[in-house]
């Protein structure tokens, strides 16, 4: 049976209503109705235009994509238990920064659950009133990291209640739990019922009758029915404020009185996309955490069409970056979260995808397709001038989803810019790495890995449309620390006919690509301007990198004064930083840290390292996270010794290997399917065949355990 295509342009446009309601909440999250007012008036859209600088990562976005990771990693299906989606918070979240607010063991609830799972309490008592009381337990976090769960169960509210229980149950109970279940079921249903009153009932079905949750949702639909016909929603907020206000409630940030504004925004929105999200902002409190699980509703129930283009998806473009532990996964877009959404939708439910979809996400779920109605892909357009000393004009430029042609599918990108003169190059671009000078603030402390590498092949699609100007297209790859661009084969691209265009990358050692595209050669005379059109599709990457990280051209990436980052690499734990022309981890406890792309299969790395103190230091391969990995280790009583991490390391083999500390070392890993060797010098020493659910891809790193210290050179991959 296939899944709908009008479920997965739903989820898109679900996904995307929920970064437009982070985007409006963010700025003004924690203020008052008062202070909203007086500052921004009757606030109407986004407070703050990101523009030129981007809009950085969120909680609210995070948890939902990342805890969803644990259908796929558990592989149960609908059978998935609340320990499951503990161990995807585990394993994709940093430690104690990032992803979601640290605000100390018994103030965030996240951060509670968190360490008790660290310490071994597992869920769902986890998050349970018992082991936390009932402050922690009912704040919102419940609710707001929810929506995936009603996203994967379009028009099945029963599996999304199911899901829901689950997963909110890690970090939340009672009224936290409920308002989990509340909101997925909502987005559940909204793909198959329009009416409001209709989705808040059934998803008030769910929940026990006398809770003080349904209480209060009743008491504010109650007082709709009775005065809400004028419309003076402000009227209903005063009334919720003087007796569910958050002055009625412990804690930072309780879901009793966010819930309450959420109902009113939805009656007296009246199915309005825009009047629903602006009525929820203005009524302040957790502005991010309500408008977005309300975008989430309203953009499902009305699909794309109830979302104006220019309001709200011009400005956000498609943009989307997280905070997780795994660096390239925080390189992501709106259509590439909604892609992953619905592939973990389909296989929930055991339906077939429709093409193009199905080749998409199968085969290249990360690429720039289009396929979604206005989709961009946060795809960017700049000119670089051949002559520097030339002064050149503005760049004026559009970029159009179309279905006017397509490569493959039945959409694609029309790319204009205007007053382009001769021997200008137009470069069409999408980032493959970001670092500070990108992002407006540090929120949520991102960091990342790049997407693309050193011997692997640019692939895009271009096509000139029979009334464009003649040009010259090539593919193209840029790397940060040369700023040299690499072109493919230069074309002169054929009115109305698609030429697909490739750039072979060569192996660099030091290298890191931060931009990939098409580059538009544009003919004619210098000092006279044109107007160039071209259309562009499928732009991905494929095969094996082929690099080398040298550590005398990384750098500390300053964020904030507690945010420092080394490019290329996220963090899990522990003091790591640049020094002598080396790459250092030490810790008190375990450290570590990891870089490359999250796919990767069998590859071969090789590190150059130097033990500097203590005896459990670790070079690791297939990194999936902070809690699975396997590492060739250095160890005590001089050994060496092949370890699975599985949350805690266990050993597979070991060796004797006469290793002192000062010393430098080539250590070769090769991960070949189930079976890890290690050499050492250019001696193989150990190897090790792993039958036991073996992790069969993954990024690469280093790690310190017990107090240790290790300094690394060089990092190569083949």
């Amino acid at each position: 049976m296939l899944m709908k295509e009008e479920y997965i342009e739903k989820i898109y446009a679900g996904w995307l209503g929920k970064m437009i309601g982070i985007r409006m909440g963010a700025p003004v999250e924690g203020f008052s109705y008062e202070q909203i007012k007086n500052i921004y008036g009757e606030l109407d859209g986004y407070p703050i235009d990101y523009r030129g600088k981007e809009f950085a990562a969120d909680d609210d976005s995070n948890g939902p994509l990342f805890f969803l990771c644990a259908l796929e990693d558990s592989g149960k299906g609908t059978e998935i238990e609340a320990q499951d989606v503990a161990e995807a918070l585990l394993n994709y979240a940093p430690f104690e920064h990032g992803f979601f607010w640290w605000g100390g063991y018994g103030v965030s609830t996240e951060h509670t659950a968190y360490l008790n799972l660290r310490n071994g309490i597992t869920a769902p008592r986890s998050g349970s009133i018992e082991q936390n009381g009932h402050v922690a337990a009912e704040q919102i976090g419940g609710q707001i990291f929810i929506d995936t769960w009603g996203l994967v169960t379009p028009g099945n509210p029963d599996l999304a209640a199911k899901l829901a229980q689950k997963a909110a149950s890690v970090t939340h109970d009672r009224n936290g739990i409920y308002g989990g279940i509340f909101v997925a079921v909502c987005i559940s249903y909204a793909f198959v019922e329009k009416d409001i009153f209709k989705i808040i009932e059934k998803a008030l079905s769910y929940l026990p009758a006398d809770c003080e949750y349904v209480r209060v949702v009743r008491t504010v639909m109650n007082y709709f029915e009775s005065y809400g016909t004028n419309g003076d929603w402000e009227a209903c907020y005063r009334y919720i404020f003087e007796h569910y206000g958050y002055d009625k409630y412990q804690g930072v940030c309780h879901i009793i009185p966010n819930i309450a504004v959420m109902i009113l925004a939805l009656l007296y929105g009246k199915g309005d996309f825009d009047d629903t999200l602006n009525i929820c902002n203005r009524c302040g409190w957790d502005t991010d955490c309500n408008v977005g699980n309300l975008g989430t509703i309203m953009g499902v129930r009305g699909g794309l069409d109830a979302i104006d283009y220019e309001k709200w998806r011009r400005p956000i473009h498609d943009f989307l970056v997280c905070s997780s532990v795994v660096g390239s996964l925080n390189i992501m877009d709106i259509p590439y979260a909604a892609s992953y959404i619905a592939k973990q939708a389909a296989a929930l439910q055991q339906l077939e995808l429709p093409e193009p979809y199905r080749t998409i996400f199968e085969e290249r779920i990360d690429s720039c397709h289009f396929e979604y109605s206005g989709s961009t892909h946060a795809i960017r357009v700049r000119s670089e001038h051949l002559h520097a000393s030339d002064i050149y004009p503005d760049l004026e430029y559009t970029l159009q989803n179309t279905t006017e042609s397509a490569a493959s599918g039945i959409r694609s990108l029309k790319v204009t810019a205007n007053i382009m003169q001769g021997g200008e190059n137009l470069y069409v671009y999408k980032k493959t790495y970001y670092g500070p000078e990108d992002f407006h603030d540090s929120r949520y402390d991102p960091a990342f890995s790049p997407v693309a590498y050193p011997g692997q092949t640019v692939h895009v699609s271009a096509m000139l449309p029979e009334y464009g100007n003649e040009i010259l297209v090539s593919a193209y790859a840029k790397e940060q620390h040369t700023q040299n661009i690499y072109y493919g084969e230069k074309r002169s691209l054929s009115k109305g006919k698609w030429e697909q265009l490739s750039c072979q990358l060569p192996a660099l050692d030091g290298g890191l690509i931060e931009e990939i595209g098409i580059c538009i050669h544009v003919k004619g005379n210098r000092g006279k301007g044109t107007t160039v059109v071209c259309l562009m599709d499928d732009l991905y990457v494929d095969g094996n990198p082929c690099y080398g990280i040298c550590m005398e051209k990384e750098k500390e990436e300053l964020w904030t004064i507690v945010h420092r980052e080394i490019s290329q690499f996220t963090r899990l734990k522990g003091l790591f930083y640049l020094e002598n022309n080396m790459l250092h981890l030490s810790c008190g406890d375990f450290g570590e840290v990891y870089t490359g792309k999250y796919n990767w299969d069998d590859y071969q790395v090789e590190y150059v390292v130097i033990p500097v103190v203590g005896e459990k230091l670790l070079m690791n391969v297939r990194v999936q996270g902070a809690g699975r990995c396997y590492a060739a280790a250095l160890l005590p009583d001089n050994k060496i010794g092949i370890l699975k991490k599985e949350n805690d390391y266990r050993i597979l083999a070991t060796t004797e290997f006469m290793w002192r500390h000062g010393n430098e070392y080539k250590i070769t890993i090769h991960a070949k399917h189930d079976t890890i060797s290690v050499e050492v010098d250019g001696q193989e020493l150990l190897s090790a065949c792993d039958v036991d659910r073996p992790y069969l891809q993954g990024s690469i790193g280093l790690g310190v355990l017990e107090g240790s210290h290790l300094a690394c050179k060089h990092i190569s991959v083949s």
